[in-house]
């Protein structure tokens, strides 16, 4: 007796049963005499070939064949018709309805034997085929699992190396390096409040942390002047747009692109009044826009060499008297409608709030921030 195949033997009529088992006794057998116990049977523990008979009471051999093959436990079992009926339509639906083969009775031994073999063949071979599909499948997977894992370190390897070029010419003339951090943070809040969906925050909480990146070119001196640049200083500070969106310029990366709108466009004012280019209204980014208040809420409320902190409320209002002159109408309200969160940003990366002051002059974008 085979102890690898197990087979399902369906028919009403004891006698049939006993010439099947008989003709098969090479193999493990199962039998049921009607169409709902050979359905308990085969999902139970399903067999790998059925031998079906199609005339029963209850629920015919077809009816019982559809509803194993609209069962995905046991679609793939081959079923085998075995019947009396001769005729060729009731051969085409034994077909239709997903039968492999069809024998008639009386049986003929050999035949059956070869039959049900050839059956059991075709069914280790798929089996074998279907193994083989899954370790590909888990293989490819796995590796795939692998490249994206590669990818994602690759991906924030490079955004890493670009932050802290970022964070390289913001320590310049800021020796903590948080202005950039808190700076992302307030842009996204901001950006959040306009209605920005999850990945273009993410994307501008990397992006933003550039936008002075061109400050790496701007020598110490200028930057770390105490008292007001001259004519001559404030032309090369004017230049850092351009110079941060040279560096940042064609590439690929979806990150850094908007970064480089960020370098370029986050000095432009509302009103046209800004640099480089002198932009005005809805012709700057949006991005820029967005970042450009930040940076100058930032710029405003930390000790700088050039300046004093304000203290929030003195810096709140310059804000908020900036709207639709240095800053956007639109970008000023949002910002204002996550006060409470920027409040909270600025909080958590610093305590100095308690030591702010009120400086005893206005804020001029001088030395810019």
């Amino acid at each position: 007796m085979s102890e690898g195949v197990y087979i399902l033997i369906v028919d009403d009529n004891p006698s049939n049963i006993d010439v099947l088992s008989d003709v098969l006794s090479d193999h493990r057998r199962c039998v049921a005499i009607d169409g709902p116990t050979a359905l308990r049977l085969a999902q139970t523990r399903p067999p790998d070939l059925i031998l079906l008979d199609v005339m029963m009471p209850r629920m015919d051999g077809f009816e019982v064949c559809r509803q194993l093959k609209a069962n995905p436990a046991t679609a793939s079992i081959p079923v085998i018709f075995i019947t009396g009926l001769g005729d060729e339509r009731s051969e085409t639906l034994g077909f239709e309805v997903g039968g492999v083969d069809y024998i008639t009775k009386p049986f003929n031994a050999k035949v059956v034997r070869a039959r049900v073999q050839t059956q059991i063949e075709l069914k280790a071979v798929r089996d074998a085929l279907c193994s083989e599909n899954s370790q590909l499948e888990a293989r490819v997977e796995a590796r795939t699992a692998e490249l994206h894992a590669a990818l994602q370190d690759l991906h924030r390897s490079a955004l890493d190396t670009v932050f802290r070029l970022g964070l390289a010419a913001e320590f310049k003339d800021d020796d903590t390096g948080q202005h950039v951090l808190r700076m992302a943070d307030y842009a996204v809040a901001v950006a959040r409040e306009l209605g920005w969906d999850p990945k273009r925050l993410d994307l501008l909480l990397h992006a933003a942390p550039m936008h002075d990146i061109g400050k790496i070119a701007v020598p110490d001196g200028i930057l770390k002047k105490p008292g007001p640049l001259d004519a001559g200083e404030w032309e090369i500070i004017k230049r850092h747009p351009l110079i941060g969106a040279r560096i940042l310029s064609a590439s690929s990366s979806e990150v850094i692109r908007l970064a480089e709108v960020v370098a370029l466009t986050h000095h432009e004012k509302w009103n046209g009044s800004g640099y480089p280019h002198g932009i005005a209204g809805e012709s700057i980014p949006l991005v820029g826009r967005i970042v450009a208040v930040c940076d100058v809420f930032d710029a405003l409320t930390v000790r700088r060499p050039y300046k004093e902190p304000f203290a929030l409320p003195a810096a709140l209002s310059i804000i908020r008297d900036s709207s639709g002159s240095h800053f956007d109408p639109g970008v000023v309200a949002a910002f204002f409608r996550a006060e409470q969160a920027i409040t909270a940003i600025r909080n958590r990366y610093s305590s100095d709030e308690r030591k702010a002051r009120a400086p005893d002059y206005v804020f001029a974008e001088a030395n810019p921030g």
